[in-house]
């Protein structure tokens, strides 16, 4: 008889998780709590770009190593406004790749946000999202108040600005050279990186 009632407790348990587990994928919620979740994974610091090597490389006058970057490339902005990353040449460029859908992505966005808030000034920041319905992120930004530059494609990226991993994130510096590329989440918000970015400048 405890046996019956231990077998229905588990039943009842396990019932309840599969019904909350279809709850976020059917309100589409669960890339935010995976994101969450990973945002502690973010914490370590252990996914970070290693800026310390760039900037030594960077210090150390091998510019001919960098790949230089593309800029042709035609945008389209929250307003519909067609816009060229040509027009940001002699600025630094936080170039980055993110989806909705991409619960890395979603870990990462905080600290972007809060970079943005810090440096947007002197840094150009531009969020490409790669969702199917550019309004889904227009509402995503909006909803959870972090105001940044989004866009979406209005022509193809070229060959040194394409990648099969998002996130991915491409810091471009005023010389148009490609000094980073870090595919997957990150935290951004840290005084290193602003460091690194500074000097850039």
């Amino acid at each position: 008889m405890k046996k019956n009632k231990n077998t229905k407790k588990t039943w009842i348990q396990n019932g309840v998780f599969v019904l909350i587990l279809i709850t976020l994928y059917a309100t589409g919620l669960h890339t935010e709590v995976i994101g969450f979740a990973q945002r502690g994974v973010l914490a370590t610091g252990i996914m970070n770009p290693d800026v310390k090597e760039i900037t030594n490389k960077k210090n150390s006058k091998t510019i001919s190593e960098y790949t230089k970057a593309d800029l042709n490339i035609k945008l389209i902005d929250s307003d519909g406004k067609i816009v060229s990353l040509a027009d940001l040449k002699d600025t630094v460029i936080f170039l980055n790749y993110w989806a909705t859908w991409c619960p890395p992505c979603i870990a990462e966005m905080p600290s972007i946000s809060k970079l943005h808030k810090e440096m947007g000034k002197d840094v150009a920041f531009i969020l490409l999202s790669f969702d199917k319905d550019f309004e889904t992120a227009k509402a995503f930004n909006k909803r959870k108040d972090y105001n940044l530059p989004i866009y979406t494609l209005a022509t193809n990226l070229p060959a040194m600005l394409q990648s099969s991993a998002l996130p991915t994130t491409y810091i471009i510096d005023r010389d148009g050279n490609i000094v980073l590329t870090h595919e997957g989440m990150a935290n951004y918000n840290t005084d290193e990186f602003r460091v690194f970015l500074e000097n850039l400048k």
